[in-house]
């Protein structure tokens, strides 16, 4: 029995062992970026709330993004990440380069999970799996891995950004076009059927020129990179007219868009490491860009045009900071028609990215404006989730409006669609509601957003909008927003 306890131990060890293993360690914590947890964090948001990408309200494919120590590109970095939040991201696939160690091929880390400061990120294993076996060039190369900073850098953004999300790190190590071929035909395969990821393409810019030829030569570089012509770019990276490091992942990036119908490209911030850094005498090249396309489900023409938006969020903003600074209601009046109409609208606050208050009517009781006035001080102020809005947290405030379209009774589960429709479904007393944005920041296949809506809004049985005794409403929503 002592013989048989011994060898159960042995196992376990080697277990726990094998195990540990498959953890990455931070090994560039405390060099490329701070090793404290606290002084990370305070950093990443920092760089965060100073971003201020353009919205994209697309749906995004990729975002391409430096990979230097944080002092040097993480101002950049931010603006590429903040546009990616409430995006139902819930796996990144990031595609880097091996700075240090030659090898042959792509590496894929495909099993445990990535250290950093902040935690654990784990691996999405699965998805690992069937990308590394699309092909006989894609391996588990984990040596590759160690200190390299086009992938290890982004992963404490990630883990900022994305709240459980899971990763996929590749690496390329010979700097060959059949093999981005290779690997965008394997994301293209991989992710045809899938929504709720985000490829993240690791590269720095022109290295070490003067400030003023470094700004020329990426200028040149993003202008090609414009072109979303991958083989055009590629050729100019690798005969030097264009200069940057990560030219296999940008290559393969590309590709993979082309693939799956992104065609879209837009520069969220370009800057040097003299703006950032200070010194312009030798510097280094960053760019924050989003890759995506056009969302082409609805050709509806939009209930708001930009002024009117814009209206409503400076009423939505000035009724919130009046009330929470003075406990007074502001007053408005408004001429134009679409504003007094009778339409229902919510409002929702974030705060660091977390959500910090949401109410609404689901329909008009008066004019539009009015109804947006009155949700927005209900939202920072009677949001029984939350404590109320402090005036400290004034200007840390994210605001979006959502202005409902009538709802419509269905007569079927079936005619919802999702993404798309946001839903009520009644049944007796109790009532729940979604907005159609909840179906783009989790995921959620239809089955997935009825079951949560009724188990979890309306506290009725999980399967409760499959009993024709359940009502079921849906409307469309036109949501717009202002971040801090």
């Amino acid at each position: 029995m002592r013989h048989l306890a011994f060898i159960t131990i042995l196992i376990l060890l080697f277990a726990s062992i094998t195990f540990a293993s498959d953890v990455k360690d931070a090994d560039l914590a405390g060099t490329w970026y701070p090793r404290d947890k606290t002084e990370l964090q305070g950093l990443i948001q920092s760089y965060l709330a100073a971003a201020n990408p353009e919205d994209i309200e697309a749906r995004p494919f990729a975002i391409i993004c430096p990979h230097a120590g944080y002092q040097f590109s993480g101002p950049v970095a931010a603006y590429g990440f903040r546009a990616m939040r409430d995006k139902g991201i819930k796996t990144v696939i990031l595609i880097g380069f091996s700075h240090r160690r030659p090898f042959d091929g792509i590496s894929i880390y495909d099993k445990g999970a990535f250290a950093t400061p902040l935690g654990e990120i784990k691996i999405e294993e699965e998805l690992a799996a069937e990308i590394k076996n699309t092909s006989s060039r894609i391996s588990y190369r984990p040596d590759v891995f160690k200190d390299e900073n086009s992938i290890e850098t982004q992963v404490p953004f990630i883990q900022a950004v994305f709240k459980n999300a899971q990763i996929v790190p590749i690496v390329f190590g010979t700097q060959t076009y059949d093999d981005a071929v290779i690997l965008a035909d394997s994301l293209a395969k991989t992710l045809k059927d899938r929504s709720d990821y985000l490829v993240v393409a690791s590269t720095d810019l022109s290295h070490y020129h003067s400030y003023e030829e470094a700004n020329r030569m990426d200028k040149r570089l993003i202008g090609v990179l414009e072109s979303m012509k991958a083989r055009e770019f590629y050729d100019e990276s690798v005969m030097g007219t264009c200069e940057l490091c990560g030219v296999m992942p940008v290559t393969a990036t590309l590709l993979a868009a082309e693939k799956l119908g992104f065609d879209k490209i837009k520069v969220l911030k370009y800057a040097n490491s003299g703006d950032t850094f200070g010194d312009k005498t030798k510097v280094v090249g960053y760019l924050s860009a989003v890759i995506y396309k056009e969302d082409k489900k609805e050709g509806k023409k939009p209930m708001l045009n930009e002024n009117q938006r814009n209206r409503l969020l400076q009423i939505a903003g000035d009724s919130i900071t009046s009330y929470v600074k003075n406990g007074k209601r502001q007053t408005f009046a408004e001429k134009d028609p679409i504003l007094n109409e009778s339409l229902g609208a919510f409002v929702t606050l974030h705060e660091g990215g977390e959500l910090r208050g949401c109410i609404g009517n689901m329909v008009g009781q008066g004019p539009l404006y009015q109804t947006v006035a009155d949700m927005a001080i209900e939202a920072a102020t009677g949001d029984p989730r939350f404590p109320r809005l402090r005036p400290e947290e004034l200007d840390k405030i994210d605001l979006e409006i959502s202005v409902l379209s009538p709802m419509k009774k269905v007569a079927s589960y079936k005619d919802v669609k999702i993404p798309g429709h946001g839903v009520v479904v009644r049944r007796g007393f109790n009532s729940g509601v979604y907005l159609p944005q909840v179906a783009d920041e989790t995921g959620w296949t239809r089955d997935e957003f009825l079951s949560s809506l009724c188990a979890h809004k309306a506290g009725l049985a999980q399967d409760a909008w499959k009993d024709p005794s359940t009502e079921i409403y849906v409307f469309t929503a036109e949501v717009f927003g202002r971040k801090k």
